[in-house]
């Protein structure tokens, strides 16, 4: 950030550990209250959706801020904070895709949300629920988007593909 940029609202792109966006917001929201910065750094949002709340930007939250030499320092010092997107001249998000975003973290939760489990392609899993109930797969292929998992399950001694739901199943 240089000294003669001026302080420009926006929403920013910042950039964290992964793992440490809840961390760093709570500690950026203690900085702002100790350092009365409310009128230049208004809100942090860290996208999540609701799989039991899942971040869909790993490692990125987004603030709405007016950057200025005291706001760009004081957000740089907050630890595990590695840097705005920009660098060093951090640019604002067109507010069209700040939009999308907040959209897509206020109706992902509603609208379809996801089981907050991870399968991995040759995996095994046991089916928990539905006509193969007991039964244990090896995972083959995932879907997703539509929350499936395509399981090789040995019926009548003989392997078989199964479709099946996330919930349906739980690893072993």
């Amino acid at each position: 950030m240089t000294q003669t940029q001026s302080a420009t609202r926006g929403w920013y792109v910042l950039h964290t550990q992964t793992g440490h966006e809840e961390k760093v917001m709570r500690l950026l929201q203690s900085k702002i209250e100790a350092e009365k910065l409310q009128d230049k750094i208004f809100k942090i949002l860290v996208p999540m959706e609701d799989v039991v709340e899942r971040k869909f930007f790993p490692g990125y939250i987004l603030i709405d801020m007016q950057v200025d030499e005291i706001t760009y320092w004081t957000v740089k010092g907050i630890p595990g904070v590695a840097g705005f997107l920009g660098e060093p001249h951090p640019t604002p998000l067109p507010e069209e895709e700040v939009l999308s975003i907040q959209s897509l973290t206020d109706s992902t939760s509603a609208e379809n949300p996801r089981p907050a489990i991870q399968f991995e392609k040759g995996e095994n899993i046991r089916i928990i629920e539905g006509p193969f109930r007991h039964f244990v797969g090896i995972v083959e292929e995932i879907n997703e988007p539509k929350a499936k998992i395509k399981a090789m399950v040995t019926i009548f001694g003989r392997p078989t593909p199964v479709e099946l739901d996330f919930l349906q199943v739980e690893k072993v």
